[in-house]
């Protein structure tokens, strides 16, 4: 019952093939106490300014998740960093899917700085935001009356995200704002009237530009939902989780967890999905 994270390749972005072994797990390091033994999972990753690439993960020891981060060059070996959190208020609490700001360069996604920080959406009920000029120590926002964390996005009742909200793959950089695909789920009283109670569906929000905690504008409904069985049934039922999107052969991938159990491709057009696989 812990998790890891493993490396699959593939040629067309539809078909992949496993790799023998897990690429990052918890070891014997300064890090084990929090990754030991639930494990690590709920991987993000994009590319950095540098050529590298930035990982965010959900660390479990059995009681708490904390969202941490590691840094690669290969795509093979990482050096963990840790908690994102500087302070400890916020490192030792639950934390966990950080989806960074980023902006798209060709075929990649590179993390990119607004009025010099990077920013990065994270939470599992509630939406929040963190900052960083580092990509090591974030802070989170914070409104100075409450001294509490902002909350970016929130559940809204009778809609399909009447439960909780959770951030997708990353948040891109357009010209309109930046675009955040998130996921969600419908809480039993609240729910949106077609879907059962507790689907995991995905919807999209736009933030501004230059104010990144600033709501511009959500979908009323979902893009992506259960449908196919596999889908509708396995280790927890009626999910689809959106966890990553690549561009690759001029369309764009958007790759999702199935009822936490097998991993879906499908096309994306903004603001629609068509399901390959």
């Amino acid at each position: 019952m812990t998790s890891r994270l493993a490396l699959a390749i593939s040629e067309d972005g539809v078909h992949f093939e496993k790799t023998g072994q897990p690429i990052f797990f918890p070891e014997n390091d300064d890090f084990n106490y929090l990754e030991w033994p639930g494990g690590v999972e709920d991987p993000r990753i994009v590319s950095t300014e540098d050529g590298g690439y930035f990982l965010t993960y959900t660390a479990y020891d059995g009681k708490t998740a904390r969202l941490l981060s590691a840094y690669s060059k290969d795509l093979i070996t990482f050096t963990k960093h840790g908690s994102v959190f500087k302070d400890p208020k916020y490192a030792s609490a639950w934390s966990k899917s950080g989806a960074p700001v980023v902006r798209q360069e060709g075929d990649q996604f590179v993390m990119t700085p607004i009025d010099g920080y990077y920013y990065m959406y994270y939470g599992d009920t509630n939406l929040y935001l963190a900052r960083s000029k580092t990509l090591t120590d974030w802070e989170v926002l914070e409104d100075a009356e409450k001294n509490i964390a902002i909350e970016a996005l929130q559940p809204r009742p009778g809609y399909f995200d009447s439960r909780l909200v959770e951030p997708g793959p990353f948040a891109l950089l357009t010209e309109n704002g930046i675009v955040m695909i998130y996921n969600a789920s419908n809480a039993k009283n609240l729910n949106a009237t077609e879907l059962e109670p507790y689907t995991y569906a995905a919807g999209q929000a736009l933030f501004d530009a230059q104010q990144p905690w600033k709501l511009l504008d959500r979908t009323d409904s979902y893009f992506i939902y259960p449908e196919a069985e596999f889908e509708k049934e396995g280790e927890v039922d009626l999910v689809c989780f959106v966890e990553g999107l690549v561009y690759y052969q001029n369309r764009y991938l958007l790759y999702y967890g199935t009822a936490d159990s097998r991993i879906g491709v499908a096309e994306y057009n903004a603001p629609k999905a068509t399901k390959i696989k």
